[in-house]
């Protein structure tokens, strides 16, 4: 008796797509999974770290009159009173709207 070969699907295309379908849904404007970059709005501005590669990360914060953003174990961001600070060290005020990016520890700060 011959299968019915739309009935039969292979192990291997199985495996493939379910983990595609993990990856995509692993990826979001606030979290991507492939790239290893997520992003949250920490006291108003926006904070991208990158190399930073979770399934789930954690909430900014609230902290005395701002936020803290750990999203990862080597990155820390702190936003106090306008004054940003990662890692421990300072880089002075942020400009109303600005974007901070941690990119493999470096700082940005885009205006």
């Amino acid at each position: 008796m011959a299968k019915n070969p739309r009935k039969v699907v292979p192990l291997r295309g199985f495996i493939a797509g379910l983990s595609v379908s993990m990856l995509v849904g692993a990826c979001s404007k606030s979290n991507n999974l492939l790239l290893g970059r997520v992003e949250a709005t920490v006291a108003g501005h926006t904070v991208v770290v990158t190399d930073c590669y979770r399934t789930s990360v954690p909430q900014p914060q609230p902290d005395a009159d701002g936020a803290r953003f750990t999203p990862c174990r080597d990155a820390d961001v702190l936003i106090r009173a306008g004054q940003l600070t990662v890692n421990g060290a300072p880089y002075g005020p942020l400009s109303p709207g600005a974007r901070v990016v941690v990119d493999h520890g470096r700082v940005s700060i885009e205006k």
